[in-house]
């Protein structure tokens, strides 16, 4: 639902606490021993952050673009689109998938924690975690757009979903004009995670 309709009910007991809770321990560990150069650490995590892990929902967004069928189903039943490809695991069991338009553009947050679809889209950011974001977000959704470099026309209405324990959103963008003919491999390579949470645009020299 959107934001000013969603009763929000949060596990904040989730996995997810005690996941990132295990990842610095081991983190801390490891650099403490001197086994890893904290430096090296920082571009693992990224990697996973920005490549690994939204590769997986990349691939996702690139298929709906290339075949109708599986869009119609992404939207119907998006947890069972994507588990149909493989990417399926804890944080990511209901899905939905929004997509956007010219008309309107749907962004996600989730204001109480930090609920995110790990599956397709791998580790949260931090600033899908911090609060300005959170809060602002619902308030000052084309403000916060704007930081990240998105401006849309007035006449596009903007939906602010929340995420919750039950409930992880992903986007579906915008295809770029211009791709058309390309394999569904190369517009992979353009899709970001920005634009899957709604934060940024697919464009065409990704």
């Amino acid at each position: 639902m959107p934001h000013d309709r969603h009763h929000h009910d949060h596990d904040h007991g989730s996995e997810l606490t005690e996941t990132e809770l295990r990842v610095r321990t081991l983190e801390s560990l490891l650099v403490e021993k001197g086994y890893v150069d904290p430096a090296a650490l920082d571009v693992l995590v990224e990697t996973y952050e920005k490549n690994v892990g939204p590769r997986n929902g990349a691939r996702v967004v690139a298929k709906a673009w290339t075949d109708p069928d599986y869009k119609a189903w992404l939207l119907k039943d998006a947890s069972a689109a994507i588990a149909s490809l493989g990417y399926t695991g804890r944080q990511g069991e209901d899905m939905i998938v929004l997509e956007n338009t010219d008309n309107v553009h749907n962004m996600v947050v989730c204001t109480l924690c930090s609920c995110y679809p790990w599956p397709v889209l791998g580790l949260p950011p931090t600033w899908y975690k911090a609060a300005p974001y959170r809060a602002r977000s619902v308030s000052q959704p084309r403000s916060v757009l704007a930081e990240f470099d998105v401006t849309l026309p007035e006449s596009t209405e903007i939906r602010v979903w929340d995420s919750t324990a039950e409930t992880r959103y992903m986007i579906l963008p915008m295809r770029p004009d211009g791709t058309d003919g390309w394999s569904a491999e190369q517009l992979a390579d353009i899709v970001t995670r920005d634009s899957m949470i709604g934060t940024g645009l697919v464009e065409k020299s990704a």
